[in-house]
């Protein structure tokens, strides 16, 4: 057999994607097996007989616009004999192949071959093509019974096919005996779709048309020595007859952007995690677990890292630090890395930035390996209007509503996914599973859930049109997020769910059996922002806005939530967490310290995005990444940055060993306040109780100055109190006022409690103290 060889460039316009073109050969590998064989029938000299085209055949599949190219092209049987037709335009000749005797198929023009054999029966056969000076023998395409069932259709068409991603996009297989790929896509307003790629020099006319598969809007077609690595994208005709060029929206891997291909990949990788994965599966709910979060963007945690070597690092500086989990920026694939990935265009495929998919799985399972949750930012919100892309992807309206009103995206100019449509529905559920089941993802943090809940988020008035019911929400998008959080829980036991939804729409942590959204946790936007809108006041001002940081517990059992200090709040002028706070550089610090204490001790999960667990005073740069030259020693003392790692490094560990700070979070009795009113002192005091009773005691003192004598009442069967975490601490970089003695409770009544104790309140600090 001779060795495959791709055909010469076409001559003509300028191909489209020209820059992605490999000079290196591929073709297709020829395999026979003994079903082949017990087919074959040898052919005398072909008949006088033409093979010739219907003439609406021919322009059909000229044009890219043919829909069961099958019909005519391949092997068919006709009165005479077999016939055999083949497209290939630029080749010079098509001969077929069949028991080693060769014939040369007849010219038809337009790049079309094909002659009647007198065969009794459709025999094995291959092609051998011809090109200048070239040629390569292979399988034809058009001889291959659809490689999707029925029952893949069916769900597809039902919207329900939960593993979307086996049945759509490319997938190496062995099909009738011989390997190659199967191509399939969603293309419903299609007129015809072929195949092109680096192996057509990505010459739409040389590309393999594809057959619709009936009424379920799928085309599809089994390439013959297709394998991994291959650059291909779908020439798809629309209803107008124009042609656009389109990435797999499927696709498990892409080329590095700006490039825009999707690539044939498969997956090699072992995992390790079996033990994770079966204590993952078996776990305590989250929202009654220690659940702390250190938020990463992959590319500029430590820029120019890929995933394996991201594996190296990574893991142990989380381990480290304490967090039970990381959670990472959208890592699904972006066309542009300043939208650090929250404009999507490949759901289904990491970015190629770092490495490949295999490559990803593999930091997955070092996290995993040691210790280490892993959470991913999903972004079902939107997606961009690259015309490569998922935005009118077969000539009308597909992923995106069919209303302007409903599809443009206002805030980002992005379109929105058309929520309602069974197909898209189906193709972000599936999204959210594959992650959790293919990467072992731990977690899915859904970004902008109020823009898809709202029919009027950002939108002037004229510019939305109500739902059915006269109202704003958006039913659609409700079912659509219920569906996500049950099938999600369902298939992937211990996996949560996180909502970041900025408004008080109610019943986001509710299952979904009882008419909520089903998610297991909501960042608590309305903490963050008046928290944080506290501490940027100086300590003399701040007894006037002591509410915005005991209103909190108004509401703080609504919902199960995780208190976020995220990128977003350390971006575009906001100013990184140290440089938020008031004062001269060591007040910066002690407000900061005092405000992670205090973060850490309040009912709910914590998040921290990366570089403000050492107090970088610069804003995020996702170009740059952190300031990590601020940890040397020979920059900065040990109390300084490095003090503010230390405290966060004490405050994991110490959270996790202390169940009173995590095992109620969404229980009122494992909440009470000691002093929630003691505004004119800056002082906020609370108990924090496990199930089993037992208490930690909370005070956070947000002025400058030293209170000696200070009084606060505590449950009056705790006899004394040890301190375990004080963040004036000289280790952290504070000032030392500290009780390294245990407190003794007094019978002094005291906050409405008969007993009480007396303390020396540190400067700008958070003291917590349990049981001696």
């Amino acid at each position: 057999m001779t060795t495959p060889a791709r055909p010469p460039a076409p001559t003509g316009p300028d191909r489209p994607d020209d820059h992605l073109h490999h000079p290196t050969p591929r073709g297709q590998a020829v395999t026979r097996t003994a079903s082949t064989r017990a087919r074959r029938a040898k052919p005398a000299a072909p008949s006088a007989q033409p093979a010739a085209l219907d003439p609406t055949d021919r322009g059909r599949l000229l044009s890219g616009a043919h829909h069961d190219p099958h019909a005519v092209l391949g092997a068919h049987p006709v009165p005479g004999g077999v016939v055999i037709r083949a497209l290939r335009p630029h080749a010079r000749g098509v001969a077929v192949v069949v028991d080693g005797n060769r014939t040369a198929l007849d010219d038809l023009g337009d790049g079309f071959f094909g002659s009647v054999l007198p065969c009794d029966a459709i025999p094995a056969y291959t092609l051998v093509v011809t090109y200048d000076g070239t040629e390569f023998e292979t399988e034809d395409p058009y001889r291959f019974l659809p490689a999707l069932g029925e029952f893949d259709l069916h769900l597809i068409g039902e919207g329900r096919h939960e593993e979307l991603w086996r049945a759509l996009g490319a997938e190496p297989m062995e099909h009738q005996g011989v390997t190659g790929t199967r191509f399939t896509v969603w293309a419903p307003n299609a007129q015809g779709v072929r195949v092109c790629g680096d192996f057509c020099h990505w010459d739409g006319a040389a590309g393999f048309p594809m057959r619709s598969l009936g009424s379920s809007g799928v085309w599809e077609v089994f390439l013959p020595g297709m394998d991994e690595g291959t650059l291909y994208k779908f020439d798809i005709t629309r209803p107008d007859g124009s042609r656009t060029l389109r990435a797999d929206p499927m696709a498990r891997r892409t080329e590095v952007p700006p490039a825009t291909s999707s690539v044939v990949t498969r997956s090699s990788y072992t995992w390790q995690d079996s033990k994770w994965m079966k204590e993952r599966a078996k776990q305590r709910p989250v929202h009654a677990a220690p659940f702390s979060v250190y938020e990463v963007h992959l590319p500029s945690w430590r820029p120019g890292l890929t995933y394996r070597q991201l594996a190296d690092q990574l893991p142990a500086y989380v381990t480290d630090l304490g967090f039970t989990h990381v959670q990472l920026m959208p890592v699904a694939e972006h066309p542009f890395g300043g939208s650090w990935g929250y404009q999507i265009t490949g759901f289904y495929a990491p970015t190629a930035r770092l490495g490949t998919p295999d490559d990803f799985k593999y930091l997955v399972d070092a996290l995993h390996r040691a210790g280490v949750g892993v959470l991913m930012d999903w972004v079902p919100a939107h997606f961009p209007r690259d015309d490569w892309a998922l935005a009118e992807f077969d000539g009308r309206p597909l992923y995106e509503h069919a209303d302007p009103r409903r599809a443009d995206h206002p805030d980002w100019g992005t379109l929105e996914f058309d929520y309602g449509r069974r197909e898209v529905r189906n193709f972000l559920v599936a999204n959210a599973t594959y992650w959790c089941e293919e990467f072992h993802i731990d977690g899915l943090r859904v970004d902008a859930v109020a823009s898809m809940l709202y029919l009027d988020y950002s939108r002037e008035e004229g510019q939305w049109a109500p739902n059915e019911f006269g109202g704003r929400d958006n039913p659609d998008a409700v079912a659509f997020l219920q569906e996500m959080n049950a099938t999600v829980y369902r298939r992937n036991p211990g996996v949560v769910t996180i909502a970041e939804e900025s408004t008080a729409w109610e019943g986001v942590t509710r299952p979904t059996s009882d008419g909520g959204l089903g998610f297991g946790l909501k960042w608590n936007m309305g903490w963050m922002h008046d928290s944080l809108e506290y501490m940027q006041h100086e300590p003399i001002h701040r007894k006037y806005h002591h509410n915005e940081m005991t209103f909190s517990m108004v509401y703080a059992y609504s919902e199960n939530y995780v208190l976020p200090i995220s990128h977003d709040e350390v971006v575009h002028g906001k100013q990184a967490l140290v440089s938020k706070m008031p004062g001269d550089w060591w007040q910066r610090r002690a407000n900061a310290r005092a405000y992670l204490g205090f973060m850490w001790a309040h009912p709910g999960k914590q998040l921290l995005f990366m570089g403000q667990e050492f107090a970088q005073g610069g804003e995020w740069k996702e170009a740059e990444g952190p300031e990590w030259w601020l940890l040397d020693p020979a920059y900065c003392a040990a109390g300084d940055h490095r003090g503010v790692q230390d405290l966060v490094r004490d405050l994991n560990t110490l959270y996790r060993g202390e169940p009173a700070l995590w095992e109620r979070d969404t229980d009122p009795s494992g909440f009470a306040w000691v002093a929630g009113d003691a505004a004119d002192d800056n002082v906020l005091a609370f108990l924090r109780h496990a199930a089993d009773g037992t208490p930690l005691l909370a005070v956070s003192h947000f002025s400058p100055a030293v209170r000696h004598g200070y009084r606060l009442g505590v449950p009056e069967d705790v006899p004394a109190w040890q301190e375990v975490l004080n963040t004036d601490s000289l280790r952290y970089g504070g000032s030392d006022v500290v009780h390294p003695e245990p407190v003794k409770a007094e019978a002094i009544g005291m906050h409405g409690r008969p007993t009480s104790i007396e303390l020396t309140l540190p400067p700008l600090a958070t003291v917590w103290l349990r049981p001696a």
